[in-house]
């Protein structure tokens, strides 16, 4: 079963970089730590060659779980999408009605996310809470630490 992710071209373009750094140069560094370990004599006792080992499987691992991330990643079109209401890409001008704060979000997938940039996960909750909702709603948001209640002042892409 595929999960189809959506990415801006930004994010897709990261991971592929990402991707091509563990092929290109973490895998031969892997293999090349192998076969220095295995110059050094008796496997069967040998704890460097088994590091090495498991530090490739793990290396493989993240290797094939990016490729299909990748092979599942879609681009999202943002000229195609609606500015009526809050979707992934939005940019969102929230007022906190408790202590009313303004702040702004850009809604992104889960990869992207960088709360120090303004952009937050449309999984984590306060995204989660935000998508659908209209400019002039108030959404109310269940988090760790209780409920936040924001209104949407502003979306643009």
């Amino acid at each position: 079963m595929s999960n189809v992710s959506y990415y801006t071209e930004e994010g897709l373009q990261k991971l592929k970089e990402e991707l091509n750094q563990l092929r290109d140069i973490e895998r031969p560094k892997a293999s090349q730590a192998i076969a220095d370990a295995r110059d050094k004599g008796d496997l069967s006792e040998n704890a460097e060659y088994d590091a090495a080992k498991e530090a490739q499987g793990l290396l493989e691992l993240k290797i094939s779980k990016l490729e299909e991330v990748l092979a599942n990643a879609r681009i999202i079109d943002e000229s195609q999408l609606d500015t009526s209401k809050v979707l992934v890409l939005s940019t969102v001008k929230l007022q906190n009605m408790q202590n009313k704060m303004e702040m702004s979000y850009t809604l992104v997938a889960e990869s992207e996310a960088d709360l120090k940039s303004g952009k937050i996960s449309v999984t984590s909750p306060i995204g989660h809470g935000l998508l659908g909702k209209e400019v002039g709603d108030v959404a109310e948001i269940t988090v760790p630490n209780g409920t936040l209640k924001f209104k949407i002042l502003e979306i643009s892409r």
